[in-house]
């Protein structure tokens, strides 16, 4: 009890320390409007996928409120990077308004220079009404259906007035459509669409008549019904040049109920694809599926009646096959205790994924809910870890261990340290870059506190009784002096026999794969988790399949060093799965700084070394429970 308190306590100071900018969750309720009532749109980061490198919208010379005000943010969102903030871009419901004035700017050097490198890098410029982002609107040309892009470009490069020179000019000129959806009986109205359609203008006024919001420009008529440009000369971005931002709104009303507004944006992906994606991992599960079934209810039984035959005959015949090393089979490996770190780890990290999947199908973890999924998985991790500290204490006791704070210790530490190094490096690179992705300070301070004021306790709240717990008593006895392994074929070589068991796994998932990292370095949403589940369902068996069929082969060639093999088989796939990350960074992605590809590579690898440890453990239990059913199975002197 004094334990729960002082958690208890622990994480009330943190939300104290840290507020609800890590952990409050935006709501989703909807929100009635009138005709006439204020809406506010507020700005969010600077995205490009060339660089990879979010940047706060005031980062650039845009026009700022005279506050400018930060939305409250959970921590998966400042973690993304992102930066809510309030804008000079105030509507009102219902009421349409042609070429209002925003401000006007003046660039100097440094801030044409800022402007030039973010229409270089093909910054994109992300807003949010009522928690929709804004996206662009774009006609497919051979069908007829559109699409939509997450935000809008900050400018353009190109020639114009045939000057070969190449110029850059800045989209100055918003013209929004807000859809809504309006109920009959109160009248009241529902926003389910936010889109933009930018424009470059070179605004122009009578000289000396320049009054703020009032001004009157020649190039564009704010008494139009529809957005109007009265000139054909882009801004350029230049040093010493003027630019008036300006925007116009549009109000259409829309059949889209509320409960599917998000619809328009989900659906960025074919399912067809998806669906083949499932055909394909289930043809490996299948085949997997056939040849453990014959394992198991063919050669494995022949082998079990053969031995007990033998047995009872008592024939003086020489034993074979797996049942040869019956007295080694359970021997500890070496480094033993980095095996039980690893599982335990993977434990941790397996619920973690299940639990997640399920909040996700069951709606919880949707994309309106921005950073809602980063948040539930690194707090699902921390609350794991008493299944880490269970799981690699049990297996530790089963090995002969006795100092079972050690093992813990090590639990709790080993993953996240090798994890926080790497982020720590990034962070750094990033913060040089001035990102707004740079993690700040008391983001930090809450990470580190979850790691040791809440993980860490619970890993050896259940190591403590994971080792409480009576040892696992193996089938079978294990000799006191090793049995020598003979030579091994060559396709037996726990390289070789490693690499082979890692491919299948990845063949079941590649093609999911592919879209989560669009979803992830390309803007676009994830959200057919049903797949996902599906697919993880499937990973899942593969690993138990490929390990069982691998380890009983390795068995029946008299080697009986299956613990880290076992391991390493289905764990393996992560190396596949780092390679295929290497192959969709130069065919997918337009990376040029050097930065930006350590950050995709360090998380990256960071993804790679978690599915690792995932796969190693689904692979290592599969074969665990092999061995045991197997050699309790035969009657054995």
């Amino acid at each position: 009890m004094a334990f729960l308190r002082s958690l208890a306590f622990s994480a009330v100071l943190l939300l104290l320390i840290h507020g609800a900018h890590c952990f409050y969750l935006p709501g989703v309720a909807p929100q009635d409007f009138v005709k006439g009532d204020p809406l506010q749109v507020k700005v969010n980061k600077l995205t490009s996928i060339k660089t990879q490198l979010p940047y706060s919208y005031y980062s650039l010379p845009y026009c700022a409120p005279k506050k400018i005000q930060d939305s409250a943010e959970n921590l998966g969102e400042v973690l993304r990077g992102d930066r809510i903030e309030n804008s000079r871009y105030v509507f009102k419901m219902r009421e349409p308004e042609m070429c209002n004035i925003v401000c006007k700017i003046k660039l100097d050097a440094k801030t044409a220079k800022a402007f030039k490198e973010k229409i270089n890098d093909e910054y994109r410029v992300n807003m949010i009404l009522d928690n929709l982002p804004l996206v662009v609107p774009i006609k497919r040309n051979d069908q007829d259906s559109t699409v939509y892009q997450l935000g809008f470009h900050v400018g353009l490069k190109g020639q114009y007035s045939g000057s070969k020179e190449e110029k850059f000019f800045i989209h100055n000129h918003l013209a929004f459509t807000v859809k809504y959806h309006r109920d009959v009986q109160t009248e009241s109205s529902r926003i389910v669409g936010f889109e933009v359609k930018p424009f470059s203008v070179k605004h122009e006024y009578e000289q000396g008549q320049w009054f703020e919001k009032k001004t009157r420009l020649t190039t564009c008529d704010p008494h139009a019904k529809h957005t109007v440009i009265n000139s054909n000369t882009p801004q350029e971005v230049e040093e010493n040049k003027e630019i008036i931002f300006t925007y116009d709104v549009d109000f259409q009303e829309s059949d889209v109920k509320w409960a599917s507004r998000w619809d328009a944006y989900l659906l960025m992906n074919d399912d067809q694809i998806h669906w083949f994606s499932i055909v394909n991992s289930l043809m490996i599960v299948l085949f997997l599926s056939g040849m453990v079934a014959m394992i198991m209810l063919r050669t494995l039984y022949r082998d079990i009646a053969k031995y007990n035959e033998l047995e009872t005959q008592e024939e003086a015949q020489e034993e074979t096959g797996w049942k040869l090393v019956h007295g080694d089979v359970f021997r500890p490996p070496s480094n033993s205790d980095l095996l039980c770190v690893y599982v335990g780890t993977g434990v941790q990290f397996f619920w973690m994924v299940l639990v997640t999947m399920m909040f996700a199908i069951l709606g919880f973890l949707s994309p309106s809910n921005r950073g809602g999924l980063m948040t539930a998985m690194l707090l699902l991790w921390v609350f794991m870890g008493i299944f880490a500290g269970y799981s690699s204490a049990r297996l530790y006791k089963m090995f002969k261990g006795s100092d079972w704070k050690k093992i813990s210790l090590r639990t709790a530490t080993m993953f996240p340290a090798t994890v926080s190094l790497i982020f720590f490096i990034l962070n750094a690179l990033i913060w040089g870059q001035k990102s707004s992705g740079a993690v700040p300070f008391g983001t930090m301070f809450a990470l580190v506190f979850l790691w040791f004021g809440i993980s860490v306790p619970l890993v050896f709240v259940g190591g403590y009784v994971g080792f409480k717990k009576p040892a696992i008593e193996n089938p079978v006895k294990t000799n006191k002096i090793p049995r020598q392994i003979p030579e091994q074929a060559w396709y037996m070589n726990p390289v070789f026999s490693v690499l082979i068991g890692g491919i299948l796994p990845f063949g079941a998932v590649f093609i999911e794969l592919f879209f989560i990292l669009t979803s992830i370095w390309l803007n676009q949403f994830y959200y057919i988790f049903g797949f996902l589940f599906l697919v993880l369902l499937i990973l899942i068996v593969t690993c138990a399949e490929i390990t069982i069929v691998l380890c009983y082969f390795q068995l029946c060639s008299e080697d009986y060093l299956w613990w880290w093999r076992s391991y390493l088989t289905s764990g393996s796939s992560a190396l596949y799965l780092f390679l295929y990350a290497t192959f969709y960074f130069f065919t997918k992605l337009e990376i040029t700084k050097l930065v930006s590809a350590i950050f995709y590579f360090g998380y990256m690898l960071i993804a790679s070394y978690a599915f690792f440890v995932v796969t190693g453990t689904i692979g290592f239990y599969a074969c665990l429970w092999f061995t045991r059913l197997i050699y309790s199975s035969v009657k054995i002197d």
